[in-house]
């Protein structure tokens, strides 16, 4: 969420940089403000009526002491069209801070000058390139066809228990999973971030101060009895570990890794680019999430795009980094990097990582602060980034790895999962 100061401050400089967004901002931006003027005066006007309506009490008090009843009494008929003049001024000022706040997470983060613009995918902006793309034998096949063949995954299986994007991982398939868990999760622990298990449901709240909440509950899983939400990304609970929270510029960096499942609730289409593996309701991902100060959150993000690039090059698939343009970009992100894995059994890219700097956008909703040198209270930056996201990475290496006699695995993975070869 952007701050209202620096609405104020920059109105202009936010309205431009939102049409990079394909976004006229104007209308927001300038409700904004009207609405501000308008709880700023509610609340001067409040003010005033309880320090009159304070004023009034002592003097009453002072007129009962010196035996002065009648007037005392003149006066807090005063009091009492004050309490009544405050009743209504406090209903004015919620409403208006209630409309205020609904109107300001209306509108996205800005986007960092190097965001190029664009309007869609298409526009996004190609920066780096690395490994060689296989040529495979004559017959391969996709993903979904080698998983049936090799027994590893069982979409059908997952229609039966819950429908469709439910997919069942099997024997080898299972292993093969869980050994990418494991070697994501050990990469980042020795890269310095701290593994935690959190829960994969979250109240309204936690969806609020990541952005989740009110832009995408359409996506999410709502258990709407309890009003808690499955999480679409280990990102909310892990960011909201630092809700509310005041640190001290020594606490950065701060810097966590966990795996969960994830549940989305995407729009459902059909053909190749949708089957199998490559877009499913409920996946594996291993995050990672980092809060850094202002003047460190630029060098952080180069930080965790090597870091991403570093897995890659251990598992050996063909991928590149993709900067996204304005009309790409996500609602909450002020800079974003996808990294795509080259499918050659389906010859296209697929996208299995973003990795975003939020700046202060997150860290406003959720209150998350630092002192300064000065002891003066700011706003952190949040980032955090995909390290990586099993399904395709799976799909990746079950078509890139395929040959006649079977599906070699990877041999930085070959520890974790106790097999060289699927048979």
């Amino acid at each position: 969420m952007l701050q209202i100061q620096t609405i104020r401050d920059k109105k202009e400089e936010i309205i431009q940089a939102l049409t990079k967004r394909n976004l006229d901002a104007s209308p927001l931006v300038n409700g904004v403000l009207d609405l501000d003027e308008k709880r700023r005066a509610t609340q001067t006007q409040l003010d005033n009526t309880l320090a009159e309506s304070n004023k009034l009490s002592k003097e009453i008090g002072h007129l009962y002491k010196s035996g002065k009843a009648q007037e005392a009494n003149e006066l807090k008929a005063k009091t009492s069209a004050l309490k009544e003049d405050s009743k209504v001024l406090s209903e004015q000022l919620a409403n208006a801070t209630e409309e205020l706040q609904t109107l300001l997470y209306q509108i996205p983060n800005t986007p960092h000058d190097l965001v190029p613009a664009g309007s869609s995918e298409e526009d996004n902006e190609e920066v780096f390139q690395e490994g060689t793309i296989p040529v495979l034998a004559e017959g391969a096949l996709p993903h979904w066809e080698l998983a049936k063949k090799y027994d590893l995954i069982d979409f059908e299986l997952g229609v039966k228990i819950t429908g469709a994007g439910f997919p069942v991982y099997k024997g080898k398939g299972a292993r093969l999973q869980r050994a990418l868990i494991s070697y994501f999760l050990d990469k980042n622990t020795d890269a310095g971030y701290t593994e935690m298990q959190v829960p994969h449901l979250v109240n309204e709240a936690s969806g609020y101060g990541t952005g989740q909440l009110p832009d995408k509950e359409g996506q999410m899983y709502h258990v709407t009895e309890d009003n808690l939400y499955l999480i679409p990304t280990a990102e909310v609970p892990v960011t909201n570990l630092f809700r509310d929270e005041i640190l001290a510029e020594s606490d950065f960096p701060k810097r966590y890794t966990a795996y969960t499942p994830c549940f989305r609730r995407e729009a459902g289409s059909y053909g190749a680019h949708v089957r199998g593996l490559n877009r499913l309701h409920q996946f594996d991902k291993v995050e990672i999430v980092r809060v850094e100060h202002p003047s460190k959150s630029y060098e952080a993000l180069d930080g965790m795009v090597e870091h991403v690039k570093n897995i890659l090059r251990d598992l050996q698939l063909p991928y590149r980094i993709l900067r996204l343009c304005g009309g790409d970009l996500g609602f909450t992100s002020a800079l974003t990097y996808d990294f795509e894995v080259f499918s050659t059994a389906q010859d296209r890219w697929l996208e299995i990582s973003s990795v975003s700097n939020f700046e202060t956008y997150q860290a406003n909703r959720l209150k998350l602060r630092f002192k300064d040198e000065n002891g003066k209270s700011q706003f952190a930056h949040t980032l955090n980034g995909s390290a990586l996201a099993l399904p395709r990475v799976l799909a990746g290496i079950l078509e890139n790895y395929q040959t006649p006699d079977g599906i070699k695995i990877p041999d930085v993975l070959v520890p974790y999962c106790g097999f060289e070869v699927i048979d």
